[in-house]
């Protein structure tokens, strides 16, 4: 089983618990890492043997311009859920979703949500 990773995908998204956040928007990261049998890709050097980083980025993409949404726990299931059903050779899924600069009272880099799923 090899691991296939899209760490830090960078979007804009507005989403958050609070107003001002659905509003003015927040940026975020997404790291996604898939289990799959992608050693026939390595054989045969075809997109359509693997997982297409354009395809992936497009659920992504979707979720995060979707509807507002309150939790980053909403948003990595959303983008899980998703991924699951689309890629169905994926044997293992974890998402994070980072949300930047959270709106706290002190400096904080991000706050994650990490989910996994599994066949």
């Amino acid at each position: 089983m090899e691991t296939l990773t899209l760490k830090s995908i960078r979007l804009k998204g507005y989403h958050g618990y609070y107003e001002e956040e659905r509003e003015q928007g927040n940026d975020f990261e997404v790291d996604i890492i898939f289990s799959a049998d992608l050693r026939k890709a390595g054989e045969t050097d075809q997109l359509e043997d693997t997982i297409d980083y354009q395809e992936v980025l497009a659920i992504i993409k979707k979720v995060m311009n979707g509807p507002s949404l309150n939790l980053i726990e909403t948003l990595a299931k959303r983008i899980g859920d998703q991924l699951f059903e689309q890629f169905s050779a994926v044997s293992s899924l974890k998402v994070s979703v980072r949300k930047l600069q959270p709106p706290l009272d002190v400096e904080t880099a991000y706050s994650e949500i990490t989910m996994r799923w599994q066949r």
